[in-house]
């Protein structure tokens, strides 16, 4: 296990993100370093009102601490209480035009060590893609760099990843998912840790080409009032996921991070509606009847 490798890789994936986000809108993000008391730190690097995304925020962090907080150890019960060392990079992107999706990129690898035992590591992660107004062609074009990521591991890791991701973002007490999915994994460690890492990095260094041509598509598109209004309805329920169920917000909560760089993933303009429905047959009913459905879409 090589932490001082993966730290290297995920600060330099921050910045390459960073540095193509920012060459498109044209402005400069806010960089802040941060120090938990706990132990740690990170970087977090932040775009508000741009010209292209109404909030970017693309987080480095690296944490370490005594006791492994419940949220990282639900799927290790035998791990609860172990000292623990956490580091990855999660970004959220909120464009102002509701014609570009809402997209999410998370990796990360962890490391909990329980007395003099040999430590134990794994990697989770994953990206996907929430739309307002969706088009077909975005869709497909996002779940097939999904699938590209993952091809070199097996045929079979797409196809469980891209499930893991739709029952991991899905708001239970909406009955309906948050997006269109993408790939999600979690507890990862084997077959080894080099075959680990490499998936990893290759989701990384996938979401520019899963997520810029849709950015460039959509960015210029006209829109009015109405498509303004349904987006902040809409983040609502992104929003209610991230508070929720987000098991990456409640560790970086019960772990004592640094608040402001956790919850920078929330949009900046939300609106909720009590009990409202779309028209019929609108654009806005769309959404709900052809995109918030399990679908294969890179096929």
């Amino acid at each position: 296990m090589d932490a001082a490798a993966v730290k290297q890789h995920f600060l330099e994936l921050q910045r390459t993100i960073v540095a193509r986000l920012a060459g498109a809108d044209g402005h400069a993000f806010r960089r802040d370093e941060w120090t938990r008391a706990q132990g740690g730190g990170g970087v977090s690097e932040l775009l508000e009102d741009g010209a292209i995304f109404e909030r970017a925020g693309v987080n480095f962090s690296h944490v370490f601490g005594g006791s492994l907080p419940p949220s990282a150890s639900a799927g290790r019960p035998e791990l609860a209480g172990c000292s623990f060392e956490a580091m990855g990079v999660s970004l959220v992107l909120h464009p102002r035009n509701p014609y570009v999706p809402t997209v999410h990129l998370n990796v990360r690898c962890f490391l909990a060590q329980k007395d003099r035992a040999a430590p134990v590591w794994w990697f989770g992660g994953g990206m996907d893609l929430t739309p307002y107004y969706p088009f077909a062609e975005d869709a497909r074009h996002f779940h097939r760099a999904c699938r590209d990521a993952l091809a070199p591991f097996g045929a079979d890791r797409y196809p469980a990843c891209k499930k893991w991701c739709d029952e991991y973002f899905y708001l239970k007490h909406r009955a309906e998912p948050r997006g269109i999915g993408g790939i999600f994994f979690d507890d990862l460690n084997a077959p080894d840790f080099a075959t680990c890492f490499a998936l990893t990095r290759s989701v990384g260094a996938h979401f520019l080409p899963a997520y810029a041509p849709i950015l460039e598509r959509r960015k210029d598109l006209p829109y009015g009032a109405r498509e303004r209004a349904f987006q902040a309805y809409r983040r609502g329920r992104y929003v209610e996921f991230n508070l929720v169920y987000d098991r990456g917000t409640l560790f970086g909560l019960q772990s004592g991070g640094r608040a402001e760089s956790i919850l920078m993933s929330l949009p900046p303009r939300v609106e909720w509606r009590y009990d409202w429905k779309p028209e019929p047959g609108s654009p806005e009913e769309k959404l709900y009847t052809d995109f918030l459905v399990p679908k294969d879409w890179a096929d």
